[in-house]
């Protein structure tokens, strides 16, 4: 018992470390650097705003032909700030930032933190990345339980 409390602690550790540095380092992205932080556009909210399709023509248009053609990873519209994310799905993780009501372009950049995001959630090792995460439930359920038998077993032996 004692040793599948040790070897399952030992597992679980490394694994709530990487998590909870990660998670720290995503906390403070913009701190450590990672997010490219554009100016607020003019105007705010989606009145007036431009099309989705003519954004996204927009920053595909500046993005560079190998971000382009790697396909958009995903949208991030932010109508109080009057912007629209455009990430790509390339190498470099290029991120496009436009104007919504104008299609002015206000940065372009790469994203840093992608790499400590999918390795954060796990999604790094592939689609399966639920598992790491129901492994590490069930290895500290395991840490619980052995624990309190290693120190409950000796008192309710006197």
């Amino acid at each position: 018992m004692t040793q599948i409390h040790l070897w399952t602690g030992v597992t679980a550790t490394v694994l709530v470390v990487v998590i909870a540095i990660t998670g720290v380092m995503l906390n403070h992205k913009q701190l450590f650097g990672f997010q490219p932080d554009p100016p607020d556009a003019a105007r705010t909210g989606l009145s007036g705003a431009m099309s989705m399709l003519e954004l996204v023509s927009a920053a595909e248009a500046v993005a560079g032909d190998q971000a382009a053609a790697s396909g958009i990873d995903r949208l991030d519209v932010r109508p109080d700030k009057g912007l629209m994310k455009v990430r790509f799905d390339d190498r470099a993780t290029t991120e496009v930032t436009v104007a919504i009501h104008t299609g002015e372009v206000l940065s372009i950049g790469t994203r840093d933190d992608v790499f400590l995001e999918k390795l954060h959630s796990g999604e790094i090792f592939g689609d399966n990345w639920i598992l790491l995460s129901d492994a590490m439930g069930i290895a500290l359920l395991i840490l619980l339980l052995t624990g309190a038998w290693i120190w409950l077993y000796p008192k309710a032996r006197m």
